[in-house]
């Protein structure tokens, strides 16, 4: 029986075509960062998938540039990251409410995008989740950018001929002729 208490992680999907993705960093935590865009561009690559990959100045900016860049229609997917860590004002809550806010936005506009910005307590929490040796949340973020690309492109495919809904009738419509 699972425990409660351990993480289940997705494994990367593999898709063709590779889809080409975009990591949108802000850099404020250096060491933070690093790790996971160590992380995320791991994953993305072990997935057979490409990217780019900007800084902006905070986690603030991520979603503006986000947003940006899904108009040029050059990227498939996103991944967020940066990290917040709580100070002694309400800033870190303004900062974590609204850029996480504007990225669930930008989703659900239809951006793909993997979510690892880290909201923490302090440097420890930071550095267990961003460590590609630990949590990994970089490689984590990417993946699920992988997921939400498969989950679009599925969602966007025709109808295959021979598809079951094709032989749904609507109320009120004749059925169609026999040719054969």
């Amino acid at each position: 029986m699972a425990s409660h208490e351990q993480h289940f992680s997705m494994e990367a999907p593999r898709l063709s075509p590779a889809p080409h993705l975009l990591l949108v960093t802000a850099p404020f935590y250096r060491g933070i960062a690093d790790w996971m865009i160590e992380g995320a561009s791991a994953a993305i690559t072990g997935a057979g998938a490409t990217f780019d990959a900007i800084e902006v100045p905070g986690a603030l900016e991520i979603p503006t540039a986000i947003r940006f860049a899904s108009h040029a229609n050059r990227y498939d997917g996103f991944v967020a990251l940066g990290c917040v860590i709580r100070g002694a004002t309400t800033h870190y809550e303004t900062v974590c409410n609204d850029s996480s806010r504007a990225i669930t936005l930008l989703g659900l506009d239809g951006v793909c995008i993997g979510n690892g910005v880290l909201t923490v307590e302090d440097m420890g929490q930071a550095v267990e989740r961003a460590d590609p040796a630990q949590m990994n949340k970089g490689a984590g973020a990417a993946i699920a950018a992988l997921h939400l690309i498969a989950l679009d492109r599925e969602f966007r495919a025709p109808a295959t001929v021979g598809d079951p809904r094709d032989d749904i009738l609507m109320a009120g419509m004749p059925a169609p002729k026999d040719t054969a």
